[in-house]
């Protein structure tokens, strides 16, 4: 278990940001991209701000297309917001494109956007509770320089990082598993899931395989979520998925744990369900089949450690002598973790705040062992329930003014450390 925690942190420093020459980015402004923006009984502001982040990229994409998933409030809720959007949009020269479809779900709404733009080479995904760092797009179409490169991801942070102390340590622990978990497998060209919230899929990828995108189905039932998962699944069939850790976006995360916790088991049991069809499908001599059933018997092993250790040895023999390993060890590990944290510099945060975020880590540490742990595996023997489990009102507001200040962020590369060129 040790050395596969060494394998891993030390796979993830290499994943370097990819950089292309004049060339090549000659090549990659002539891509038609398409930006898809599902929107369903989201807060106006946050919906606004997404949108103005978009319209401000310094590369920006031909298309903008935002479905209206049948929000309860109706067209009068985003009224002000589709006005703006039409006008600020056409005066960047971007085309705007605004619909209203009875519920059907994420998929079925971005479905929607692909026929707003049947021709785009590449399809940027966007959730609308997020803002994008102005290099966002550009950043995300370097990669796709490589011609093996069929999706890229990028980097989620909170976006109300300052709401709540779960927002708070949410957030460390999810860009901490972003800039380890998925930037060693990006070094393999292995990426299982990419974020909603920012990734970039070549376009032949998602319109070859809307039909069974919108129509998968387990048990008998129809998935409405894991999205992202099946659309990088279909991507990793093609060709190499990976990560660009210079591109960042700024999400809303869940404030109240029940919300949380909600998520997170909708995302286990997606997650279990993307597992039997990876086992399926990818072949076997690829890098992702074996990444995989490395990781699921690490899970298992895992598992049986923490609750042999943990829960069974003081039982049967009760003794504090193991006490101080149990507290110390996985502290260790987790800042260790963690470090990745501090080399990203947000400019709506200090450094004091985001050192002090890092100082978290035993929480992020205790909160992932104990109760994401059991939710994990809840998802999994409930993986049958397949209802979306969230979102029947606005459950996150942006707590800030309708057009908040432009947010960027930026990530600081060790001394020596150079990226990946694609001349």
């Amino acid at each position: 278990m040790y050395g596969l925690l060494v394998w891993q942190l030390g796979f993830a420093y290499l994943n370097q940001p990819y950089q292309v020459g004049p060339a090549r980015q000659r090549l990659l402004d002539t891509l038609d991209v398409a930006a898809l923006v599902p929107a369903y009984n989201e807060d106006p502001a946050a919906l606004r701000a997404c949108l103005e982040s978009m319209i401000g990229q310094r590369r920006r994409p031909q298309t903008i297309v935002v479905v209206d998933d049948g929000s309860t409030t109706g067209d009068v809720g985003y009224a002000e917001t589709r006005i703006w959007f039409q006008r600020a949009a056409s005066d960047s020269g971007i085309r705007p494109v605004w619909l209203r479809q009875d519920n059907a779900g994420k998929r079925h709404a971005q479905a929607a956007g692909v026929g707003q733009a049947p021709d785009a080479d590449v399809y940027w995904t966007v959730d609308s509770d997020t803002i994008s760092d102005p290099e966002t797009l550009n950043e995300l179409l370097k990669p796709l320089a490589d011609q093996t490169v069929q999706s890229v991801a990028g980097i989620v942070m909170a976006a109300n990082v300052h709401a709540s102390f779960l927002t708070r340590f949410t957030d460390l622990w999810f860009v901490t598993g972003q800039l380890t978990d998925r930037s060693s497998l990006s070094v393999f060209g292995a990426v299982w899931v990419n974020s909603g919230p920012i990734a970039v899929y070549r376009g032949q990828v998602i319109r070859d395989n809307l039909d069974s995108y919108l129509h998968e189905r387990f048990a008998g039932r129809r998935v409405p979520f894991s999205d992202d998962s099946m659309l990088t699944l279909f991507a990793m069939l093609r060709g190499r998925t990976v990560q660009q850790p210079s591109a960042f976006a700024f999400a809303l995360m869940p404030e109240q744990t029940g919300h949380f916790l909600r998520m997170f088991i909708r995302w286990r049991r997606g997650s279990f369900i993307r597992s039997l069809w990876r086992m399926r499908y990818l072949p076997l001599r690829s890098w992702a089949y074996w990444l995989h059933l490395i990781r699921w018997a690490t899970t298992l092993l895992s598992t049986a450690l923490f609750l042999t250790i943990a829960v069974v040895q003081p039982i049967r023999e009760p003794s504090l002598a193991a006490l101080p390993w149990l507290i110390c060890v996985p502290m260790a590990i987790g800042y260790a973790q963690c470090l990745r944290y501090l080399a990203i510099r947000r400019s709506d945060q200090s450094a004091a705040y985001q050192l002090g975020t890092w100082m978290l880590a035993p929480v992020a540490v205790l909160w992932a062992m104990l109760v994401l742990r059991a939710a994990r595996w809840y998802g999994v023997v409930t993986c049958w329930k397949t209802g979306w489990g969230t979102r029947k009102t606005v459950e996150v507001t942006l707590s800030a003014p309708s057009i908040p200040e432009q947010r960027t962020a930026h990530v600081e590369q060790p001394s020596g450390a150079g990226a990946k060129v694609v001349s």
